[in-house]
């Protein structure tokens, strides 16, 4: 019996033991994860640091700072401000006279440009015209003052080969006699009525000719209309020299060709012969 009860107690002593380290081990394992999550919640997130950096360089860098000067009156405020738009006035107003000058000069230039076009648009048709004006001129000039009834010379030219010719041989004489007769009688009639009238139309047509282009500022000029005249390298080209008695150096004495100006410009310069006694 009492070895019964004394197992009985031992093994009742054991089931508590057992219950008691159970225990013992949930209280454990319940403060360690407690422990844990407390751990876990007491260290700082990510988001926590940086904040924390951040507002541990924010007061290093205000720390860093100079210290800033007092702020100042408020008329020296206003004076610099004064001041600047001053400055700011002063480049408007450059800026605006250059502009105005920029501009102005524009309108000269346009105006200018439009003038010598205007002016000087007809040059080419003019420069290409010249041709039959010079052939007309020269067609005017080719006619003999003789053929015109302008003929003064003849009868002192007979005078000189009669007393030229010897009166010992009557047949010469005769034969002078003849030629003078004829000649004179030649100087004494009248000319051509058909190339007198075709000169006074050239003429005429010329005379037009040269005062429509006058009008549209095409004007000619001869070197040898003033006397005396010096040979100019700006409205004359020099094509031959030769010494001419009675006249200086460089003198103008002979015209192979007129030239012309369109508005006060050469548009093609004269051809002349020019003195060099030298």
């Amino acid at each position: 019996m009492f070895r019964t009860q004394l197992l009985r107690s031992s093994r009742a002593a054991s089931q508590a033991i057992k219950q008691t380290g159970r225990i013992q081990q949930i209280q454990q394992s319940s403060y360690s994860s407690l422990s844990t999550r407390t751990a876990r919640l007491s260290q700082p997130t990510t988001s926590q640091y940086l904040s924390r950096r951040w507002q541990s360089t924010e007061t290093q860098a205000s720390e860093a700072k100079p210290a800033e000067p007092a702020e100042a009156s408020p008329e020296a405020a206003l004076k610099q401000e004064i001041e600047k738009k001053n400055k700011e006035i002063i480049d408007l107003k450059d800026k605006y006279l250059r502009s105005v000058a920029d501009y102005r000069n524009l309108q000269d230039r346009t105006a200018r440009d439009n003038t010598a076009a205007r002016q000087f648009a007809i040059q080419r048709f003019a420069t290409d015209l010249l041709d039959s004006i010079d052939n007309l001129d020269r067609a005017l000039s080719a006619v003999p003052e003789a053929a015109l009834g302008k003929s003064s010379s003849s009868s002192a030219d007979s005078d000189s080969v009669t007393s030229n010719t010897s009166s010992s041989d009557p047949n010469k004489a005769a034969a002078t006699e003849s030629t003078s007769t004829s000649q004179s009688n030649a100087s004494t009639s009248e000319p051509n009525k058909d190339l007198l009238s075709l000169y006074n139309g050239l003429k005429m047509s010329d005379s037009i000719m040269m005062q429509t282009l006058k009008k549209h500022g095409l004007e000619r000029f001869d070197p040898l209309e003033r006397e005396g005249r010096k040979f100019d390298p700006n409205m004359d080209e020099a094509t031959f020299f030769t010494k001419v008695e009675g006249k200086g150096d460089g003198e103008v004495f002979y015209t192979q060709s007129k030239g012309y100006t369109l508005n006060g410009r050469v548009i093609r310069a004269s051809k002349v012969g020019v003195v060099k006694n030298s």
